[in-house]
């Protein structure tokens, strides 16, 4: 009777289905069908298909241990990574395979230094397969624990999660020993490209030297780059008022610089919030005398929330030529504007589109202690 027959036997006599199977070892249906026709393909190799035999064979009530002799007899494949316990994992990888045998010189030359002893990398490989199979039987066993949902089970599997550590310490610490001491070998010993060869008869009296390959290429300095000056304080040459008609309150304009509360340059007032559909917008015009590189602005407002304003950059005083580069919405009191980005240009734009209310029931604008940050 092959493994598939005694398990599926052994179901039957439990009176369980395989999806009962199924949802009591959280292995899938197919599996457990594939593995009762003794197709162990689907498993994912010898762990994982001896892990699924033990679990199915506890389920249904019938000893495992003579089922896994006849699966090891049968169908475990050879090989490093087919090892079923931690010692037997380190047993396999100690066996190195022998060393290749060196090839002799052509006839003439120097015999060239061989490669480095293979079996310092295999032996990390090993390293590496002992790292990767232990963690693959530590998956194994700790779903198996789950399934299971016993204490022992719990027990194992921190203890396989211990040794997994371990032997992953090992590994970085045997690659990084193996690379150390290796390494700086083959360097010493490993010849350079252009002396493999023995020159044979060489006539030194013909030989002169390669100008193109003896003279050192001349250094070429590469500048530094330029340092980015610190932002300062930027200083409008002029203040004027902006918008149809030459702006509004034009004589208050240059007070917007300074000022305090309740003071400063103020728009005129206005039946709704956008100019009671008359005007686009209003504003103030600083002329800073020379393009500047713009980072920061700053503008107390009153102190009723409500207004919405733009900072525009260019180069010429006209609303075409300043393209938005900050906005506000529903802004009022101090409002601080960081740019995306540094903009370039003579003239900055402080631009309403929509008014607060004022105390009167209409809509009016207040700007005084206008800053505006740059370089020059």
């Amino acid at each position: 009777m092959t493994i598939g027959q005694a398990l599926a036997e052994a179901r039957h006599r439990a009176g369980l289905t395989v999806a009962e199977v199924s949802e009591r070892t959280r292995i899938r249906e197919k599996i457990i069908r594939a593995i009762e026709n003794d197709d162990y393909s689907a498993c994912g190799g010898d762990f994982y298909a001896r892990g699924n035999i033990r679990a199915v064979a506890k389920v249904v009530g019938t000893d495992s241990e003579p089922l896994i002799r006849e699966y090891d007899a049968r169908h475990r494949a050879p090989g490093t990574l087919s090892a079923v316990s931690l010692e037997e994992l380190l047993a396999t990888s100690e066996q190195a395979p022998p060393p290749r045998p060196d090839r002799p010189a052509a006839p003439g030359r120097e015999a060239a230094p061989g490669p480095a002893p293979a079996h310092g990398l295999a032996g990390a490989a090993d390293l590496a397969a002992v790292a990767y199979t232990t963690v693959r039987l530590w998956l194994s066993r700790s779903a198996a624990g789950k399934a299971a949902g016993s204490a022992a089970s719990e027990t194992r599997r921190y203890l396989s999660w211990i040794m997994v550590l371990g032997v992953a310490l090992m590994v970085a610490v045997g690659f990084a020993g193996y690379f150390l001491l290796v390494s700086p070998q083959r360097a010493a010993v490993t010849p350079s490209a252009a002396s493999k060869h023995t020159a044979v008869g060489h006539d030194t009296a013909r030989s002169k030297p390669n100008p193109a390959v003896a003279a050192p290429s001349p250094a070429v300095a590469v500048p530094a780059p330029a340092a980015v000056a610190p932002a300062q304080r930027l200083i409008p040459v002029s203040v004027a008022a902006f918008g149809p008609g030459g702006g509004d309150n034009p004589q208050l304009a240059q007070q917007a610089i300074g000022g305090q509360p309740g003071g400063g340059w103020r728009s005129d007032w206005y039946s709704t919030a956008r100019f009671g559909n008359l005007y686009a917008g209003t504003g103030l015009l600083l002329d800073m005398g020379h393009p500047v590189t713009l980072t920061a602005a700053q503008v107390a407002l009153g102190g009723v929330r409500g207004a919405s304003l733009q900072i525009r950059v260019g180069a010429a005083p006209a609303l075409a030529g300043l393209r938005p580069v900050a906005y506000a919405a529903d802004a009022g009191g101090v409002v601080r504007f960081r740019l995306a980005a540094p903009a370039r240009g003579r003239y900055v734009l402080i631009w309403f589109t929509t008014l607060p209310a004022d105390s009167s029931g209409t809509f009016q604008a207040q700007v005084w202690n206008v800053r505006l940050d740059g370089r020059t």
